[in-house]
């Protein structure tokens, strides 16, 4: 596979399905709660419409006209503060692990919540998904005690936050 053909690029209407899979394959693969996860969220299957907002952005990784991954970043939902955005979405495909496209895609998503004008930057996971974890903890993200905000995933148990 050529990895150094990889391309990390904003969302266009074409990757919905694609990303989909994705998504919804790696709760299969990692035995995560279907219910309360972005699994049922009704923006999965219409991922370029969910992040069309001035104040959200959504990245795809894609090899030779496959989308193998991706992340993006929205303001936290019903959360007082509109300077805190979560990172949402991120999932990969077994293709492109282990290669560091995941930690090059959360920089990137960082810098645009920077760009975006957020202070703090949230997101919430499964206890299943321990590689993400360490990532995220690499950043300097750290843990809460329960979520922020109603991202409707009660299923999720890891809570972190960090400022931008």
């Amino acid at each position: 596979m050529g990895i150094n053909n990889i391309v990390i690029r904003e969302i266009q209407p074409h990757d919905n399905a694609q990303i989909e899979r994705v998504i919804r394959a790696c709760f299969h693969e990692f035995k995560i709660p279907l219910v309360g996860t972005a699994y049922e969220d009704e923006e999965t299957p219409k991922m370029y419409e969910s992040f069309q907002n001035k104040n959200d952005v959504y990245f795809v990784i894609e090899l030779e006209g496959e989308v193998l991954g991706g992340g993006g970043v929205k303001p936290l939902k019903d959360f007082e503060a509109d300077d805190v955005c979560e990172i949402q979405k991120m999932y990969f495909s077994p293709k492109v692990r282990g290669n560091g496209f995941g930690k090059l895609l959360f920089e990137k998503c960082m810098q645009a919540a920077k760009e975006l004008g957020y202070k703090k930057c949230y997101l919430e996971s499964a206890p299943q998904l321990k590689a993400a974890i360490h990532i995220y903890e690499s950043f300097g993200f750290k843990h809460l005690n329960g979520a922020l905000g109603n991202t409707g995933h009660f299923s999720c148990g890891v809570w972190m936050i960090k400022d931008l």
